[in-house]
């Protein structure tokens, strides 16, 4: 199934009418074949490609370059609307975003970059992040491998513990060492253009959750040009951009999973109460309850999707490197991790068995494995130590 468009992405077109087409596209593609991307573990093509025939890929390009220059907080919204109709899908959407935000944030000083960034408006390239690798315990700012610089161009190896969609990627944004002398945490992050790398596959994905994001291990071999490395170290990249991006979008289609879950339970409450004209469900009460908590939950991804869309833009950097926008970040991903579970078990329990069963119109199954991988995305507790060590230096405001 494709979606059929009237205009070209970089056309001019209000950010609302953006995410409405994206929102077709939940409806139409994504939530059609869920189910089977879940079961087969396989990667959500059909709503891919349907994004890609609305050059959603290209969203966060600005207009310079030929792209919509879709505000961040709006890619949010999109990554919402996709989570309620399939988690795939939304987890490959919002990660290939975060890697264009990196382009966009910290690419525009290269002109192969930004020649890359018009190439990907036109083509709408699928990029794949490869920032873990064996030996590091999970922790995205130290490397093992580094970049080995010969001349104009450069080689590059990684063992990678999972990549996220990376046998279906266009290209890579890898991170390495800057060079072999240089220090685990002396970082940069480097493109990888298709064609210039092999993945040798290590391993499987056979998992609780998320199976469609297809997410193996891989080593990476790669040489390119060396004016694909971008020109500002990883570290500055992080913490300006990764981060703060990675945890807005993941709790905006966190929560769109929560929505989704709400939204059965809310039809399954109403069909009890057709079955008994005049009588409210004892359930009703517990829908009242679970949709207080999906307020909560969606105010508090909202407002801060709206501070560092704002942030961001503004371009402070003593803002974005500042400890108290570092805690705004890692509180979000924590407790977005954790309410995304517990509204969807509570929808859980107001279906019932009708929510247990997988071959019910109120299932889910799906959507409480999926929620699980919330909090092993980084782990919460990786991220709580940190926030640990920041509060014992942050000053009172």
């Amino acid at each position: 199934m494709t979606i059929e468009i009237a205009a070209k992405p970089q056309d001019a077109h209000t950010p609302s009418d953006l995410l409405a087409r994206v929102a077709r596209i939940a409806t139409q593609v994504a939530r059609v074949h869920a189910e089977d991307v879940d079961r087969k573990a396989r990667f959500p093509t059909e709503a891919i490609e349907a994004l890609k025939s609305e050059g959603m890929l290209g969203a966060l390009v600005p207009s310079s370059l030929g792209g919509p220059g879709v505000p961040f907080a709006q890619v949010a919204a999109m990554c919402e609307v996709l989570g309620q109709a399939c988690s795939a899908t939304a987890m490959v959407f919002a990660m290939h975003q975060i890697q264009v935000a990196c382009l966009v944030r910290h690419g525009m000083e290269s002109p192969a970059l930004r020649d890359y960034m018009r190439e990907l408006v036109e083509r709408q390239w699928l990029i794949a992040s490869v920032t873990s690798e064996v030996g590091v315990g999970g922790e995205m700012r130290t490397s093992v491998t580094s970049v080995v610089r010969e001349g104009e161009r450069f080689t590059l190896e990684k063992d990678a513990t999972t990549i996220s969609y990376g046998a279906q990627a266009d290209d890579l944004l890898v991170t390495a060492r800057s060079a072999p002398d240089a220090a685990a945490s002396d970082q940069v992050l480097v493109l990888l253009r298709k064609g210039d790398f092999t993945l040798e596959r290590k391993g499987e994905w056979d998992t609780l959750g998320m199976r469609g994001t297809c997410s193996p291990p891989f080593k990476v071999t790669s040489r390119g040009d060396a004016r694909q490395i971008l020109p500002v170290p990883f570290a500055e990249i992080a913490s300006h951009t990764m981060v703060p991006v990675s945890h807005v979008v993941w709790a905006s289609l966190w929560l769109g999973i929560a929505a989704g879950a709400v939204s059965r339970a809310r039809a399954f409450v109403r069909q009890q109460a057709r079955s008994r004209p005049g009588s409210v469900p004892p359930t009703a009460v517990r829908l009242a309850e679970l949709s207080s908590l999906l307020q909560s939950m969606r105010s508090s991804v909202h407002d801060v999707a709206v501070e560092a869309d704002r942030l961001m833009g503004s371009g402070d950097a003593d803002a974005l490197s500042s400890i108290s926008f570092a805690l705004r970040m890692n509180n979000l991903k924590v407790s977005a991790s954790q309410q995304v579970v517990d509204i969807v078990h509570r929808a859980l329990l107001i279906c019932g068995i009708q929510g247990y069963k997988n071959d019910s119109p109120f299932s889910l199954g799906r959507p409480l494995r999926d929620a699980h991988s919330a909090a092993l995305m980084v782990g919460n507790d990786r991220i709580l130590a940190t926030n640990a060590s920041m509060l014992l230096v942050l000053k009172d405001d």
